[in-house]
């Protein structure tokens, strides 16, 4: 039998140290692979096995868009009247930049899959907007803004985001970052369906099949988490410190590359030293104080955060409000510049993001 990168290594090693091992083995194998045929193309079974090579530095050349993406004036509701007429459940709004790994990677992964661009297409409309772009675009509220405003006015903190629209444009669900195939087309088909009108996103997700595993076995234990009880209450005496909530899941893949590629290097480790760091079970009725002084389950909360993404990160300040979450794909110059962000309270000035790293110097060249 064949085996993948997703499969058991057997070794009677910790469970992180073998996990480890299957990073360095399996990502040498899937850059040899790309390496020699120039593509980053993946299927459903290989999700995983691209994990392991992805690598978030600044992109040296200009992204193009496939060539069914719609051309468009950026009249929104006259786009969503025409995608309407052809039959479509909605509009997808695509913000991207030059430059960036992560939209390099949605368009050259999941946007060069057959299933995806053919389910896509039969259900969507996609404008794709540049979130430093100065083109006006007619907003679904009527209003008109630069692309640049209207990302900005979106909060579209990373690229790429996609903002889905029903053929009424109301907008029904978006993603902020990368997302690989199989939870792309997830999302796709959670929209096209009409699923927003019963569930989360997390209670479909936890229904379909789950995705290839590195192997059995609970959350990866780190020295900066902050052990139980988790009494995470800022709301009557601020905390001195940013808190970063890790929510995890079990058999978890994604977790599993989190934990030995972007969190073993050093200066990740360095920055998290700065913070309270908590890791929970995003399923488990694990009891928490919440920073706003609720008292629920691990479950009940990342519920009512709408937390659909394993591994996600939540950043709060020290009165316990949300500064900014990362839930999707993250790797090491993502996560270093959000805790930068984080740490030296530049959100108090800069509530956005992008305009942050644009003004200090991390703009579009930086492509993060």
């Amino acid at each position: 039998m064949k085996r993948t990168c997703g499969q058991k290594s057997g070794l009677s090693l910790s469970r992180l140290a073998r996990v480890r091992q299957l990073v360095g083995v399996c990502g040498i194998v899937l850059a040899t692979v790309m390496a020699s045929d120039g593509s980053a193309a993946a299927t459903k079974d290989d999700d995983d096995d691209f994990e392991f090579a992805f690598d978030d530095g600044p992109r040296l050349r200009d992204l193009e868009y496939p060539d069914w993406f719609t051309l468009s004036f950026l009249n929104l509701p006259d786009d969503l009247r025409t995608a309407q007429a052809e039959g479509k459940r909605g509009r997808m709004v695509y913000f991207g930049q030059a430059h960036c790994a992560y939209c390099e990677a949605l368009l050259e992964v999941n946007f060069q899959d057959p299933d995806i661009v053919a389910y896509t297409r039969e259900h969507f409309d996609v404008v794709a907007l540049d979130i430093w772009g100065n083109r006006e675009v007619v907003t679904m509220t009527g209003d008109v803004a630069t692309e640049k405003t209207f990302a900005l006015q979106e909060k579209t903190n990373f690229t790429p985001s996609v903002i889905f629209y029903t053929g009424d444009g109301e907008e029904v669900f978006r993603l902020r970052g990368y997302y690989p195939p199989y939870k792309f087309r997830a999302a796709l088909e959670y929209v096209a369906d009409r699923h927003y009108r019963r569930e989360q996103f997390r209670e479909y997700l936890a229904r379909a099949d789950p995705p290839m595993v590195f192997e059995e076995g609970g959350l990866i234990e780190e020295d900066f988490f902050s052990p139980p009880p988790h009494v995470l209450d800022r709301s009557r005496v601020p905390a001195q410190t940013a808190l970063v909530v890790f929510f995890e899941q079990g058999n978890c893949h994604a977790c599993d590359v989190l934990h030995t590629v972007p969190l073993s290097e050093p200066e990740i480790q360095r920055m998290l030293g700065q913070a309270q760091v908590v890791q929970l079970d995003m399923w488990s009725d694990t009891p928490v104080l919440t920073p706003n002084g609720q008292r629920l389950t691990a479950k009940q909360w990342a519920a009512r955060l709408g937390i659909f993404y394993a591994p996600s990160l939540v950043f709060f300040d020290e009165n316990g409000r949300e500064i900014i979450r990362v839930d999707s794909v993250v790797r090491f110059f993502r996560l270093a510049r959000v805790l930068r962000y984080v740490l030296t309270r530049a959100y108090r000035d800069h509530p956005n993001f992008q305009r942050w790293r644009h003004e200090y110097g991390m703009g579009p060249a930086a492509g993060r």
